[in-house]
């Protein structure tokens, strides 16, 4: 189910045209994860900002810390506790958008 505040992300992606993934170029877990409404929610959820107020910076040091997320799974896994322990409500793929825009953009981790 996809929660009302991101139609307006899914109509902007279907007029932007790529909005997915495509097989053989990222894990698994993320084929098919919508990057735009992951893009979307990193925004939304003031995501940086929060790193920024936890390790300092601009925030990018919180990615790959000693090699604590080598795993598309665990990439995955954080992204969700994050969800759970800030209580950002959102659903199961957009948590799975979330961990696929940070595996692109920060880990490049594959499967």
């Amino acid at each position: 189910m996809i929660l009302s505040h991101t139609w307006p992300m899914i109509v902007a992606a279907v007029l932007l045209g790529t909005t997915t993934l495509s097989r053989g170029e990222v894990p698994a877990i993320f084929r098919g994860a919508d990057l735009v409404v992951g893009e979307q929610l990193i925004r939304q959820h003031r995501c940086a900002q929060c790193h920024a107020e936890r390790v300092g910076g601009d925030g990018s040091s919180i990615y790959r810390p000693s090699g604590r997320i080598n795993t598309p799974g665990l990439l995955r896994g954080m992204v969700e506790q994050c969800n759970s322990t800030l209580n950002l409500q959102m659903w199961p793929e957009e948590v799975t958008a979330v961990a696929a825009v940070l595996n692109r953009d920060y880990y490049r981790l594959r499967d």
